[in-house]
């Protein structure tokens, strides 16, 4: 894509108004070149690379992946490209390498952190996609890495650097809609039963002892690999850190809060009977200080669209109210339900792309994080931020797995008096594979 045509596609227009204010390319100069290694190329990751090789003066120099399709998958957006990236199969020895400037981690939940601390160790910047972690104790870990090495750590909550929601936090912070105290978020979705795996060997084009990694070791099971990871709580973290993340992070956003003092979830494996662990169904409940409140409904296997969208998120103030259906626009109504502004997007969300629901907006986001390491600009999704949001769904998830009510420490999320949920804090890992700061 040019610049020319991301900037007219990426439009944002309010009231015949374009709004565009926003830093989206660094300077062309070789000396600033950064060079990048996507490690997941399955789905999201193959994105990613090739979203990166659009922006000037990036070069994707490496792809890692454990799977030969999936490689081949992530190797589809350089067909045409005079320099392919070179293929790296185990992370462990891709960081060593000095040749490239930041690691990209797309890989399943089990591995961002780990891999994401391999790279900052290494004296790699990350991007690591969300969640952050595959519990609360790799979040805090991200945060010690990132101040031990000094490298920087993005998250990949994208809507953080639309230039329109920016604009919205503002207008809203500055009172257009008066004190807001309550922020309601979903997503929905039409997924099917994954049925009742059977054990068998490994495929022959997989090397699974590297998939799993820092996972404890377990039997493959054929409707594992690749996506149905996320339904396992060994591998996964669920529908509310897979996509609830996203919105759960606008709310906090807008509303300006951060760690709640309870944590109430309800919801189970409603729609099939299969080894679906995570819930299909889930409504969670985060309370804080202040009299401020959010709410996420998550629906994975009826697509019944809230406010007509398939994600989104409302915020409610005494003055009015803000409504997004899931992407770069937005609309403000009066308290008597009058609209008096609408902010458009030329590029519309899909809620239900596994690969990007937002689409080319967030070249926002990438475009931020390579500018942040040439250090002409600042994160706007920094590691400390998305642990936030993140870990307000692995809450709701440990409320839902012990069927307790959790009340928090609102200086920094910590569960208090509850032993069987601190027990889920963290995780065991495979001996020898435990991330090390």
């Amino acid at each position: 894509m040019q610049r020319r045509d991301f900037i007219k596609n990426a439009s944002l227009v309010t009231t015949g108004v374009t709004i565009l204010n926003f830093p989206v390319f660094g300077k062309n100069a070789p000396s600033n070149k950064v060079i990048v290694a996507v490690m997941g190329v399955n789905g999201r990751g193959a994105y990613l690379a090739g979203s990166f090789a659009k922006l000037p003066n990036v070069e994707v120099a490496y792809l890692c992946d454990v799977e030969e399709k999936a490689i081949a998958n992530g190797l589809k957006p350089f067909k045409d490209s005079a320099r392919k990236p070179s293929v790296v199969k185990d992370i462990r020895e891709l960081v060593q390498r000095k040749d490239f400037d930041a690691l990209v981690v797309a890989a399943p939940d089990h591995w961002h952190a780990p891999a994401a601390i391999l790279g900052t160790s290494n004296g790699k910047h990350v991007y690591v996609e969300k969640p952050c972690g595959h519990n609360p104790y790799e979040g805090e870990l991200l945060i010690q890495a990132m101040e031990k090495h000094g490298k920087l750590i993005q998250m990949g909550n994208q809507r953080r650097s639309f230039p329109s929601l920016i604009n919205g936090v503002k207008e809203v912070k500055d009172g257009i809609i008066g004190n807001v105290y309550f922020a309601k978020a979903w997503y929905v979705n039409n997924r099917k039963a994954i049925g009742v795996g059977k054990k068998i060997s490994p495929p022959s084009t997989l090397d699974f002892n590297l998939w799993q990694g820092p996972a404890p070791r377990m039997e493959y099971k054929d409707n594992l690999v690749h996506y149905n990871w996320h339904w396992f709580w060994h591998w996964g973290t669920g529908e509310a850190c897979n996509n609830g993340t996203h919105e759960v992070d606008c709310c906090r956003w807008f509303l300006g809060v951060d760690y709640p003092v309870k944590v109430t979830s309800s919801g189970g494996r409603y729609a099939f009977k299969d080894d679906w662990e995570t819930p299909d169904t889930q409504v969670a409940n985060f309370e804080f200080e202040n009299g401020k409140a959010i709410t996420w409904e998550g629906r994975s296997c009826n697509n019944y669209p809230v406010e007509g969208s398939g994600r989104g998120f409302i915020i409610y103030g005494t003055a009015g109210t803000l409504v997004n259906s899931g992407g770069a626009d937005y609309k403000i109504f009066d308290d008597k339900n009058k609209l008096v502004k609408e902010v458009k997007s030329d590029i519309k969300a899909d809620p239900n792309n596994p690969v990007s629901a937002s689409g080319e907006l967030d070249l926002y986001h990438l475009s931020n994080f390579v500018n942040s390491i040439r250090g002409e600009t600042k994160l706007t999704g920094p590691v400390e931020v998305g642990h936030k949001s993140v870990l307000l769904c692995h809450l709701a998830n440990i409320a839902q797995r012990t069927g307790t009510t959790l009340h928090c420490d609102p200086k920094n999320g910590q569960i208090k008096d509850n032993k069987d949920a601190v027990k889920l804090w963290g995780r065991e890992y495979e001996k020898g594979w435990a991330p090390k700061l």
